[in-house]
């Protein structure tokens, strides 16, 4: 009996399931919200690899200025062995 209920819940899923994808794929306003959501999603994708060069760079520089800090005092130590 319990598989007899499985199979039924197998079906109402289906015919839900293609109730509601044939609907959406046939609903105007829907593709409009399709269209602008990944329109959207482009976008910030586009914005978060822009940001994520810059920060690369910044890093690149603030690395650069430590390297400077660090190689300084050495050439005074060398200076004032001399």
């Amino acid at each position: 009996m319990a598989g007899g209920g499985n199979f039924i819940h197998r079906v109402i899923s289906y015919v839900a399931n293609e109730l509601i994808v044939n609907g959406l794929a046939n609903s105007p306003k829907f593709q409009r919200f399709a269209v602008r959501t990944s329109k959207k999603m482009e976008e910030l994708s586009d914005i978060a690899a822009q940001k994520k060069k810059e920060l690369a760079e910044q890093v690149k520089d603030v690395s650069k200025s430590f390297e400077v800090v660090i190689q300084e005092p050495v050439m005074l130590i060398a200076i004032q062995l001399a």
